[in-house]
């Protein structure tokens, strides 16, 4: 039986949310991956960021997208607002502690950025940008959404993996999707 995979796959959240793990455990089950390997692994994310520049600027140009049908793509929460109609998205949202989304930003920018908002000010924009693209995604043709917690799928990867499997629809290897998860590449707890 063929299975059908005429959407884009989007899996979205604020920086250091757990897309990248989404990403892997996709590409692990199964899901074409719209990846370009342009940020190389690093002690933050030593499997990979699974990034694809072109979506970094999605706001300006969303001429590759086509590219993305049938496949998984990473897209930041802000810009989710940018995607085109014409397209059926399956939109994975992952959701993490706001603490701990901004602890592990402060260790993967620690000497390497001007100091921003501080931790309490950034989890409030956050928040804040997180509640507005509920509204924006609230009834919108052409999108289907699926959220997921971090910590609980950190905690239960198989029952993640089936979620993320049941909502795709494509038949995807869950057992290998929920190999994909290593939760001592937990490291903020906070």
């Amino acid at each position: 039986m063929v299975v059908s995979r005429d959407f884009i796959a989007v899996v979205s959240g604020v920086p250091r949310s757990g897309t990248s793990l989404l990403m892997q455990m996709l590409a692990a089950g199964g899901l074409p991956v719209l990846t370009d390997g342009a940020r190389p692994p690093d002690a933050h994310n030593p499997r990979g960021y699974f990034e694809f520049e072109p979506a970094k600027a999605l706001a300006m140009n969303a001429d590759w997208l086509p590219r993305a049908v049938g496949r998984a793509v990473k897209v930041v929460h802000t810009l989710v607002t940018a995607l085109p109609e014409g397209f059926d998205y399956r939109l994975v949202l992952v959701r993490r502690e706001l603490a701990q989304v901004v602890a592990s930003q402060d260790a993967l920018l620690a000497g390497h950025a001007p100091p921003g908002p501080s931790a309490q000010r950034l989890a409030e924009i956050y928040a804040r940008q997180l509640v507005e693209l509920e509204h924006w995604l609230g009834g919108r043709p052409g999108f289907s959404v699926l959220e997921l917690d971090y910590g609980r799928l950190l905690a239960d990867p198989s029952r993640a993996a089936r979620s993320l499997d049941g909502f795709l629809g494509v038949g995807l290897d869950t057992e290998a999707m929920a190999g994909a998860v290593a939760p001592d590449l937990w490291h903020q707890r906070a």
